[in-house]
């Protein structure tokens, strides 16, 4: 087995998994898509208003097809000895981890665009005007909460309650980013824009290069520490 064969397994069982697909796919898309539409035609702003919604669901989307969506499918398939067995094949520990890391990444990149088209078309939202530094930022951003997913499932004791752990990220990258604005002190509003979610988003508005990726510089190393407590079987 290679890492491909990683990355294919991994992508096979997500899309066989018809609860996550729900939770995963079906829910942040709507969110990402439906909540700009719903801007675009209730607000005065229109479509300024809608395409600063859509960016802020960035997080939404990230945080959900990505960060939650790894923590479930990994703790799910720890708990059923799924990644015991995977490490008695030729594939390394690492491999098995960036095969699953890999393929949720893509998935996410390939949802963000049919959101990015999709809000194009219901909203009017324009199309990033640099769609290299957009790509470069959903992509890097993906990785990021991606690899922090995996370390997160170290902190949940069971399956039955990896949406219920992951679920605080949810909620903390949606109102960090603006997705759902709630009135917050200074100091909570500064914090919750260090979350790489956050960094995405202000890639996305702003243009900004330097701080997000010297934030999700930061992120990622911190994941791929945490990563060493990551546990392979279920707790006794």
């Amino acid at each position: 087995m290679t890492l491909a064969a990683a990355y294919n397994l991994g992508t096979r069982l997500f899309w066989r998994d018809k609860a996550m697909l729900f939770a995963s796919v079906v829910t942040p898309v709507g969110l990402a898509v439906g909540m700009p539409v719903l801007m675009r035609n209730v607000t005065s702003e229109g479509v300024t208003a809608a395409t600063e919604i859509f960016q802020g669901t960035l997080a939404i989307l990230l945080s959900i097809t990505t960060f939650m969506n790894i923590a479930v499918a990994l703790t799910g398939r720890r708990d059923q000895l799924v990644l015991k067995r995977l490490r008695t094949s030729r594939l390394t520990d690492a491999q098995i981890l960036a095969g699953q890391i890999a393929s949720t990444v893509t998935q996410t990149v390939a949802l963000v665009a049919l959101s990015t088209v999709a809000v194009r078309v219901l909203a009017d939202v324009p199309f990033p005007p640099d769609p290299v530094l957009y790509a470069a930022a959903v992509v890097l951003g993906s990785a990021v909460m991606a690899v922090l997913g995996a370390a997160y499932t170290a902190a949940i004791p069971r399956a039955e309650l990896a949406a219920a752990y992951t679920m605080p990220v949810f909620l903390l990258a949606a109102v960090g980013a603006g997705a759902m604005p709630i009135p917050l002190p200074g100091w909570a509003d500064t914090l919750l824009g260090l979350l790489p979610t956050s960094a995405v988003v202000d890639a996305v508005a702003r243009g900004d290069v330097l701080a997000p990726a010297l934030n999700l510089a930061a992120w990622g190393a911190a994941g791929l520490v945490a990563l060493r407590w990551f546990r392979w079987e279920p707790r006794r």
